[in-house]
């Protein structure tokens, strides 16, 4: 008989499974769409993903364009990698003994993942920001590289539990090495 936490985690792992491939698929048409865009005309830049149009900078300042958009693709390809992790988890988790090296390992990496992309995504605001100030864009991608506080909080929350976890691994090994 299954548990509502039975229940739950298998729902979290079907959306968390779906959240990858939507950040695949996105990071992938970023991707894409910026190729595109360095091989044929500006018109590329136009509408480079959701109605982020670049085609002012990639006319002005080509440079920018590129940094700007390697720096979109960087945190929206972390984000798929979080995703992954967590997916990953919940592939390898074993809930009648989840204290194990494999979970506290993956948690250690979902943590240093989030911190680069608060990382990347707090370089990216403050590097549009300039751009603004600098008259050099009147573009705003902020919505495109937002979020760097949350995935600084972030990292360091899952940061603390991944200790929590190691602790707990060496606690189950020591009562292990008891009995």
């Amino acid at each position: 008989m299954r548990t509502n936490t039975d229940r739950i985690l298998s729902i979290m792992k079907f959306l968390f499974w779906l959240v990858f491939i939507g950040l695949c698929i996105k990071t992938g048409t970023i991707i894409l769409s910026f190729i595109i865009s360095l091989f044929s005309h500006s018109e590329a830049a136009s509408d480079l993903y959701l109605g982020l149009n670049l085609n002012e900078l990639y006319q002005k300042h080509f440079v920018h364009y590129i940094c700007l958009v390697l720096s979109i693709i960087m945190l929206s390809a972390l984000k798929a990698y979080i995703a992954y992790l967590v997916t990953k988890i919940f592939i390898k988790i074993n809930f009648n003994a989840p204290f194990n090296n494999i979970t506290a390992n993956l948690l250690m990496r979902i943590s240093h993942g989030a911190l680069a992309a608060g990382i990347i995504a707090l370089v990216a605001y403050g590097y549009n920001f300039w751009l603004i100030r600098s008259k050099a864009s009147m573009l705003n991608t902020i919505p495109f590289v937002e979020g760097s506080r949350e995935f600084l909080f972030l990292a360091g929350i899952i940061f603390i539990i991944a200790q929590i976890f190691k602790k707990g691994v060496d606690l189950q090994s020591e009562n292990e090495l008891t009995i």
